[in-house]
């Protein structure tokens, strides 16, 4: 009976280059940051070793040695590491990205955002009644943007609940939702907001009726949206 043939995984110290090298590799092909066990698992390499030539790097990379600063930097992001352009650079990279590929957020879509950062996971109906207005097409368009997901269902109402994603951490520069800004308590508790799903209006009337069609109108309905809404705002 014939074995199975195995291939022998190169230690990466024997490489050219050695470890660093390896780790420029493999950083070189991720599209979001990768976690230091992930890449300590693909390498066969302990973890404390893989974060000193991270670190090793990203020094070399700035320049700190005495050496040129690149034109790239490795930082840690979003849970891991990943390789970015330098923020030195940041100009040179915007006029030569295409207009509308960095279109930024709207007023009301970074609004949302931030409400769904603080008080995350949160409805739909309850970030309208922190903002006063109804937000089902600003989430949309943040989802669209993978800054934010829907992460469970509320047991009461069953209504989806948003947080915030890796994306979002890594467009941020934080590594973990602690390293938000201390606004939290300028926002209403959860508290306040229980059953509210569906609510847009805090000025004392009822909220809006909502219809079956309110979560199905595509971006061509934003144009027609209703005073009072965030439609077509994202």
């Amino acid at each position: 009976m014939n074995q199975p043939t195995t291939t022998a995984v190169p230690d990466v110290h024997d490489l050219p280059g050695g470890l660093p090298a390896a780790l420029e590799a493999v950083l070189m092909v991720v599209d979001e940051p990768v976690p230091v066990v992930e890449l300590a698992a693909a390498l066969e390499v302990p973890t404390d070793e893989v974060t000193a030539a991270l670190r090793a790097l990203a020094a070399e990379y700035r320049g700190v040695d005495g050496g040129r600063p690149r034109g790239f930097e490795l930082r840690e992001a979003g849970g891991g590491w990943r390789v970015y352009s330098a923020s030195a650079h940041a100009d040179v990279v915007s006029r030569f990205v295409q207009a509308g590929q960095t279109a930024r957020l709207t007023q009301a879509a970074l609004e949302t955002l931030a409400v769904i950062a603080y008080r995350q996971p949160v409805s739909r109906g309850q970030v309208s009644a922190v903002r006063g207005v109804n937000v089902d097409g600003v989430v949309r368009t943040l989802v669209a943007r993978g800054l934010v997901a829907e992460v469970g269902q509320d047991p009461h109402t069953g209504a989806g609940l948003f947080g915030t994603t890796g994306y979002f951490l890594e467009r941020m520069g934080f590594t973990s939702l602690d390293e938000l800004p201390a606004l939290a308590p300028h926002l209403p508790g959860m508290d306040d907001l229980e059953g509210i799903d569906g609510l847009a209006d805090l000025r004392g009337g009822p909220g809006p009726r909502r219809s079956r069609d309110t979560d199905r109108h595509t971006p061509s309905d934003a144009a027609a949206a209703p005073e009072g809404t965030d439609e077509g705002q994202g």
